[in-house]
């Protein structure tokens, strides 16, 4: 499986052997990597280059490294961790700001709803209309169940971009709804009028994928997004802007 390092790139040549043999599945995902020492006379090479590699593939997500006597180096199986991790670092430094996100939702999220319409399923459209359902159990329950409800819209959301049938779409769209609700913990838009309108738009969403009418289902979607980040940027402005007086009352 391996073959001896090349001396000049020893760690990469390290790092890219093993890489392609998880990529190339002769190490599957819950199989061990050969102990250290066995690991160091395949490669002919030192202790350390060894550890250094398999640290660089733990930061990758590759590879799991468990200590104790019933403890190795473990194929992990493909996942997004590593890169939702990136993410979630981005939006917490406030790198990624909400009208980056909108941007990127609109054009992305608009294309998967009209794949959506021309891929889904009837158990597909069952499942979107079960959450529709539950959306409106949290809705008719008032702000008080905003949380709930948001989480319900953010899975709807994650669902239509896996009807879709792209997995890249997928990937990424997850990634950014597990990521974006700290934009919405303090939602200055909090109100029943603001959910009963959000269902809505779910709802006309959800229609228009079960008839299979693509281009209605892109223009909703995109234009859910837009409408929302259009109020939140509004609100904030507002916030902004409110002055307190000396006796803490808000003008």
């Amino acid at each position: 499986m391996f073959q001896k390092t090349k001396q000049r790139r020893i760690f990469h040549d390290l790092v890219e052997q093993i890489e392609n043999a998880i990529i190339e599945g002769k190490l599957k995902p819950g199989e061990k990597l050969p102990p250290e020492r066995e690991l160091r006379e395949m490669f002919e090479t030192s202790r350390g280059s060894i550890r250094e590699a398999l640290r660089v593939l733990e930061q990758k997500g590759l590879i799991d490294i468990k200590l104790g006597p019933n403890g190795g180096t473990i194929v992990k199986p493909a996942s997004t961790d590593c890169m939702v991790e990136s993410l979630a670092l981005l939006i917490k430094r406030r790198k990624v700001s909400l009208n980056h996100l909108a941007q990127f939702r609109e054009g992305v999220e608009g294309n998967v709803a009209a794949l959506a319409a021309e891929n889904a399923s009837r158990a597909d459209i069952q499942f979107l209309k079960k959450l529709l359902i539950n959306a409106r159990e949290h809705l008719e329950k008032g702000v008080s169940h905003w949380e709930n409800f948001i989480h319900i819209d953010q899975k709807l959301h994650i669902a239509i971009s896996k009807i879709g049938g792209n997995p890249v779409y997928s990937f990424v769209l997850e990634m950014i709804h597990q990521n974006i609700s700290s934009y919405y913990e303090s939602h200055p838009l909090r109100s029943k009028e603001m959910m009963e309108e959000n269902y809505q738009d779910l709802c006309d969403v959800v229609r228009t994928i079960e008839q299979g009418l693509s281009d209605e289902a892109r223009a909703l979607l995109q234009r859910h997004i837009r409408k929302f980040n259009r109020y939140m940027k509004i609100e904030n402005k507002r916030k902004d802007l409110r002055v307190i007086d000396i006796q803490g009352n808000e003008f």
